[in-house]
């Protein structure tokens, strides 16, 4: 999920200024950093398909997992959405810089989507191995921009002394910039989703998820400390590429193409991802009968769960075509929140009904319950800085959730078998 990196962060930088947004860089850093604690611990001892809905419907009953299986499905389409935006967006800016007329860039959002439902179609291993080639290569360019741009010697090109001002709007500003700062690192919980479908998740899902928090965290404040070096915080608070505009500010075509392919890579491997994540939420609540029963089949051939992924692509392209990029973000990243809020209650009754030592985890995180408390209070702070700037959208979802909860529990549950649901092999609950 490296997109993060290439856009939507720079929107922390028109909140609070550049330094406000380093400082929302490293919070929300911490932030995810106790969630992908949790989800390490509570995801390897869950080995399901649909992640963090798994571990709610084993925990905490059917409400809270409808209602998170939810979150995870909003956040990763939304997600999806602004990728293919992204797409759209740079293709027709470099389009427009060639010479050629103005394009409209919704051929390019329905082609990127469509093609990539397609490659999750025919499987997972073949979707997640083209992900990890060009995210790889998206991370290198950054890494290309960072070297390109000299830090070694500071005032050739970067100009962090005239830049860097101070905090704009005061500290105000520095808390509504965690809303944004969140784009760094979102969806890297959506590795547990792929729970199924790897060889030794109590291994696998640990490893994946600790080892991508700490690429992010690199590559988070390279990405701050170039772009705020090259491009003034006015500009770069409302830039919809970033770093394709800080690697064009530089002058030198070779970091320019780098940072074209770049941000065209992260946005595609992101929005890949996007659809492989949500499709699984979509399968499992309807396995489970969350969803109707029709959404919970396997494909006979490729044994993916081709109706979820057929059902949300035109989800997914009708919020694309609205071109309202921070208002996509901010919906994902809304939904993505509560999915967070979730977590650490999840995990204290996931460590009170399964104490250390009853049932095998792949991963042990340290500290409990420090991570979980630190998650919940920064989970609240970034409520409120949401609400400083879309406080409307934040109404707007919270609505949205309370009618499909009152849907679930006065149409929905009736069909669900709480039975079948429980597959993991554990002893009973302490004090059930």
């Amino acid at each position: 999920m490296l997109v993060g990196e290439f856009m939507g962060w720079n929107f922390s930088v028109g909140k609070g200024g550049a330094m406000g947004s380093l400082i929302a860089c490293w919070v929300i850093g911490l932030l995810y950093t106790c969630v992908a604690m949790i989800d390490s611990e509570v995801t390897s001892t869950v080995a399901a398909a649909g992640g963090q809905y798994a571990q709610a419907k084993h925990i905490m009953g059917p409400l809270m997992a409808f209602n998170v299986g939810l979150y995870l499905v909003m956040a990763y389409t939304m997600l999806e959405a602004a990728d293919a935006l992204v797409v759209g967006d740079l293709l027709t800016a470099v389009a427009g810089e060639m010479g050629h007329d103005a394009l409209d860039p919704r051929p390019f959002v329905v082609l990127t989507i469509a093609a990539l439902a397609w490659l999750n179609y025919r499987g997972v291993l073949m979707t997640l191995t083209v992900n990890f080639v060009i995210t790889a290569a998206a991370f290198i360019s950054i890494v290309v921009l960072f070297l390109g741009v000299q830090p070694w010697h500071p005032g050739e090109m970067l100009q962090h002394r005239e830049l860097l001002t101070d905090l704009p709007y005061g500290w105000i500003g520095v808390i509504a910039a965690f809303q944004f700062g969140i784009w760094y690192y979102l969806g890297i919980e959506g590795t547990c989703q792929a729970a199924e479908e790897v060889r030794s998740p109590a291994r696998s899902l640990p490893y994946g998820t600790m080892s991508g928090i700490i690429t992010l965290l690199i590559a988070a404040t390279m990405t701050w400390y170039v772009a705020t070096g090259l491009l003034p915080w006015e500009f770069l608070g409302q830039a919809a590429t970033p770093l394709y505009d800080a690697a064009r500010v530089t002058g030198v075509p070779a970091l320019q193409v780098f940072l074209f392919i770049g941000t065209l890579f992260a946005a595609i491997a992101s929005a890949n991802g996007c659809i492989n994540d949500a499709s699984r939420s979509w399968f499992s609540m309807g396995r489970d009968r969350y969803m109707p029963l029709w959404f919970g089949a396997v494909h006979p051939r490729y044994r993916t769960p081709y109706r979820a992924i057929l059902f949300l692509i035109p989800i997914a392209v009708s919020f694309a075509f609205t071109g309202l990029l921070d208002q996509v973000i901010t919906f994902s990243i809304l939904s993505g929140l509560l999915g967070y809020t979730f977590m650490p209650i999840n995990m204290w009754m996931f460590r009170k009904k399964w104490p250390l030592g009853t049932i095998r985890r792949g991963y042990v995180h340290p500290f409990h319950p420090l991570p979980a408390i630190v998650l919940l209070l920064l989970c609240i702070t970034t409520y409120f800085a949401t609400f400083l700037g879309y406080g409307t959208q934040l109404l707007a979802m919270m609505c949205f959730y309370i009618v499909a909860s009152l849907w679930f529990v006065f149409h929905r549950y009736k069909y669900v078998r709480r039975g079948d649901q429980f597959t993991m092999p554990w002893s009973r609950p302490r004090g059930y």
